[in-house]
């Protein structure tokens, strides 16, 4: 016959040796599960708050006219011929062939031209680096408006060249203030010996630099040609000032308000434009996002 003892009789279950009590674990569990949907519902907010508006832009370009912009937020019928009618605007492709010529050819004047000076300020010892560094810094904090006018009457008046990109386009073989900055920043977290190891196998200068730095530097040669092309691809005040008496030399940022005035009712054809100027934008920092980011991230690092 057996003996029944009390529930309450029976001693405690200890706790398991060198742990902490159930309780206090499963705080610490919840604490971290509270974390976890904070941050990520914070990161969710902000992404809806980026992509809301462009996917608002992409419906509303999709849309009739009767629809665009009514409370009917998604299209009753695709209309994708909207594109087609934008693509078939008069001057649209020539905007496109001009933004493709002032984004791309400056890209390459400005990488170019801004390496070698940005090697020299981070990688010579002279007299005066520190000057030319302090110079490189105040052209950076100049807005281009202050020197717009005497800039116009030199390349329209002396060298004649209003009405073409031209005058935006030269400029950049001569170095950006901000590209070289950039640029510099990123040289100073490359290791000396590196150079010094160059040198000693009987490499000059430019040899070294095109054999050695270039290809440790190609994150932050990717995020200054990124910079650039993003800068020229949306500029609108330089081709304003230039191009504007030419329609033929107009940019697709220029354009696109020239395209705006005249379907100023036509919602869905003046999004689906706005889509077409934003998509290569879009599609080249998809592509490049990663040696962007390191770029931005490792420069820097040294002062």
């Amino acid at each position: 016959m057996t003996t029944q003892v009390p529930t309450a009789q029976l001693p405690a279950r200890p706790a398991a040796a060198g742990g902490p009590p159930p309780t206090e674990e499963r705080t610490a569990r919840r604490r971290v599960l509270l974390h976890w949907i904070a941050v990520h519902a914070l990161g969710v907010a902000a992404a809806l708050f980026f992509t809301l508006p462009f996917v608002f832009v992409v419906l509303t370009s999709l849309m009739s006219d009767q629809q665009a912009l009514t409370r009917d937020l998604w299209p009753h019928t695709w209309e994708w011929g909207n594109y087609r009618a934008v693509l078939d605007t008069p001057g649209f492709l020539t905007w496109w062939r001009n933004t493709l010529l002032y984004a791309g050819l400056g890209t390459v004047l400005t990488v170019a031209s801004s390496i070698p000076v940005a090697y020299a300020l981070a990688k010579f010892r002279f007299r005066g680096r520190h000057l030319s560094l302090m110079l490189v810094i105040s052209m950076m904090m100049l807005p281009p408006q202050v020197i717009i006018i005497p800039m116009y009457l030199f390349w329209a008046k002396q060298l004649d060249l209003s009405g073409t990109l031209w005058p935006l386009i030269i400029p950049m073989a001569f170095g950006d203030a901000f590209s070289i900055f950039l640029l510099r920043q990123f040289l100073l977290t490359i290791p000396d010996e590196y150079l010094d190891a160059a040198r000693v196998d009987g490499c000059g200068e430019l040899r070294t630099l095109l054999k050695v730095v270039l290809p440790m530097a190609k994150p932050g040669i990717a995020a200054v040609a990124l910079f650039q092309f993003f800068y020229a691809w949306n500029d609108y005040f330089g081709p304003q000032i230039y191009a504007s008496e030419n329609p033929g030399a107009w940019t697709l940022s220029y354009g696109l308000e020239s395209f705006k005035g005249a379907h100023h009712t036509d919602w869905n054809l003046t999004m689906a434009a706005t889509v077409l100027v934003m998509a290569p934008v879009i599609l080249v920092f998809f592509f490049a996002q990663k040696a962007f980011v390191e770029g931005v991230t490792l420069t820097g690092v040294k002062g």
